[in-house]
Formats: C-alpha cells, sequence, structure tokens
C-alpha cells in the first residue's frame, strides 16, 4: 500500500502547525522553526504543555498494552494518529502479538505526506492508514473495514481528537456513531484536554493557539469527559488524569496530575 500527498499539497514551513507542534513536545524530528518558536510560546505560557503531551502518550502505550496483553485485543483502529513518533500504536500491539491489526486514521494532509512511517507491519499482522475525517463516521468505518474484521471485538482510539469538535452533543454523537458498529467485546481508548489542573495557564495557552496557530480546541472539564463513557463499562481507575491512568510504580508515587483525562472502556 502507498500513499501520495493531495495534488497541490505543499508545505508552508513559515505557519505553525498543530502535529508538528505535538510532534516537538514529543521530542520528535518532523518539525519547523516555526513550530519551535510557537511551541516554546505556548510552553512559557504553560509549562506543564510538555508533560501533558508526554503522559498522553504514556497513558496510549499502558492502555494499548493492556488491551493486547490482558485483553486479548488484536484489532485497534486509531483516530488522530498525528504525525510517527516513537510508541504508535501498531508497536506497542505487534510488539506484544505481531498478528495484530491497525488502521490509523487522519485527515490532516501533512500526516498523510508521512504515513509511510506508519505502514511498516509485521508479516503476521496489517497496518493501514486512512485519509479520513472522524466528522464522518460511517465512510471511516466502511474503509477501516477492508482492513478489521468488524465481527471480533477492536479497540478504538481517540485522544485529543473531540476537543476539535466544539458542540458536545455533536462530539457524543459522532463518538456513539463510530462505536455502534463495534462488536460487543470492543473497547474505547479515550483522551482530551482539561482546564482543571491548572485553569489560568490554560486559559492563556489557548488564547495563544487561537490568536497564532490558527486553530481552536475545546477544554472540557472531567465530568463533560466522563460523559463519552455513558452506556460503557470504565476499567479502573476511571476517568483520570492520563498521568493517573495505571501508572508505572516507581519509588516516587503517582505522578502530578496533568490538564488531559482519559479513560478505557468496554462495550458490552
Amino acid at each position: 500500500m502507498t500513499v501520495t500527498p493531495p495534488p497541490g499539497f505543499k508545505i508552508d514551513e513559515t505557519v505553525p502547525h498543530q502535529a508538528r507542534v505535538w510532534n516537538y513536545y514529543l521530542g520528535g524530528k518532523d518539525y519547523y522553526e516555526a513550530d519551535r518558536v510557537f511551541g516554546e510560546q505556548i510552553l512559557q505560557a504553560y509549562p506543564a504543555t510538555r508533560d501533558v503531551a508526554r503522559h498522553t502518550r504514556g497513558f496510549l502505550t499502558r492502555a494499548i498494552g493492556h488491551l493486547t496483553s490482558e485483553v486479548g485485543i488484536r484489532q485497534f483502529l486509531d483516530i488522530g494518529t498525528g504525525l510517527p513518533t516513537a510508541g504508535n500504536t501498531h508497536e506497542i500491539a505487534q510488539g506484544i502479538a505481531p498478528e495484530s491489526r491497525i488502521v490509523y486514521v487522519d485527515n490532516d494532509p501533512l500526516v498523510l505526506v508521512h504515513a509511510q512511517a506508519l505502514l511498516t507491519s509485521t508479516p503476521e499482522g496489517a497496518c493501514a492508514y486512512l485519509d479520513a475525517d472522524a466528522r464522518e463516521p460511517e465512510r471511516l468505518l466502511e474503509r477501516a473495514a477492508e482492513t478489521l474484521d468488524f465481527g471480533r471485538p477492536i479497540a478504538l482510539s481517540i485522544l485529543g481528537v473531540l476537543g476539535m469538535v466544539w458542540d458536545d452533543e455533536e462530539a457524543r454523537d459522532i463518538l456513539r456513531r463510530l462505536l455502534e458498529p463495534l462488536a460487543p467485546g470492543s473497547y474505547l481508548v479515550l483522551e482530551d484536554g482539561t482546564n482543571t489542573v491548572d485553569a489560568e495557564a490554560a486559559e492563556e495557552a489557548e488564547k495563544i493557539r487561537d490568536e497564532e496557530g490558527g486553530y481552536h480546541y475545546k477544554l472540557r472539564t472531567p465530568e463533560q469527559i466522563a460523559l463519552f463513557f455513558d452506556g460503557l463499562e470504565l476499567l479502573e481507575p476511571g476517568v483520570v488524569s492520563v498521568s493517573h491512568w495505571r501508572p508505572e510504580e516507581n519509588p516516587w508515587g503517582l505522578p502530578a496530575e496533568v490538564d488531559a483525562y482519559c479513560g478505557v472502556a468496554l462495550k458490552k
């Protein structure tokens, strides 16, 4: 399988880009000077932003690892994958179970350009990339069915995506339509940003994103994020900061909370 950028697509290195800035926070290499400068502006306003990025990636690693090794999930639908960095879903899952099948979804042309890096499955499994929009769930799922068996459980991973949908009802409807066709025994892995831990800094960072970055992201309360799991069976410890979802044991106890909340839940 090969992917090519859309006709006429050209990267503007002078304008900061959300996916590249996040890549910078995670210590990746796929960013330009404009992304670094913008990222540093955000960090000055809200120094914990890098911790949010790193703990979110840590949550993904632990959640996918648990579902693969402890639950036996072998199919993963990762929506809003972003630019490839270390610890992608297929690397985690196939590192435990090489036969795992993964479909990545993003609607960003820049991510599409880099998608080749994601299409490196083990021989036993499969790894595909879809250029699709979560706001069109039925079309997205139809294409994902070319790689995944919807008669068997699937882990739906949707991290940092629903904050791009400002209307709460619309966000819940999108999620409902994504979950509805999944077989019983499937799981939802979800994370989104909050302004609970450091509201003032989060608000300042949001203002910079709006004015300088050109994109808008709705920060929801933990209680609002918990509503996304209605009708599902939440795994322990429930809806918590990403840094508190089953963290690795260490001599220093729980890491500090960060402004991103998450959960993992079973569809019965």
